[in-house]
């Protein structure tokens, strides 16, 4: 199955708009549309589980430990990390080509860094 995209709170959606443009047939929908602007972590990666949404974040400081913590007890799509260094442009280039390549499937119960 085709991956299905969910951005956090704090992914610039500046990625989410880019990434949409290029691909509309892409399924990515923003912090904001899922009503998880403030969220927390847990409740996110509770949400992204019961959509079976892969979550796209730029937070390398606490969400690998929600992560491991969640999935000791649940399944997840996974998680995408992008560092807050890598350019738009480039961001966008990564989910662009994972999407193209890869199924969902690849990425359960998987924390993952771009560029791959």
């Amino acid at each position: 199955m085709k991956i299905r995209f969910q951005a956090d709170g704090d992914l610039n959606e500046d990625i989410v708009t880019g990434v949409i443009r290029r691909v509309p047939e892409i399924d990515f929908q923003t912090a904001t549309e899922a009503g998880l602007s403030g969220v927390v972590d847990e409740q996110v990666l509770a949400f992204c589980a019961g959509e079976g949404r892969v979550l796209v974040s730029h937070d390398w400081q606490t969400m690998p430990y929600h992560f491991a913590d969640f999935i000791a007890g649940r399944t997840s799509p996974g998680v995408l990390i992008i560092p807050q260094s890598l350019e738009v442009r480039e961001a966008i280039e990564e989910l662009i080509l994972l999407w193209s390549a890869s199924e969902g499937e690849e990425y359960v119960n998987n924390i993952r860094r771009l560029p791959l």
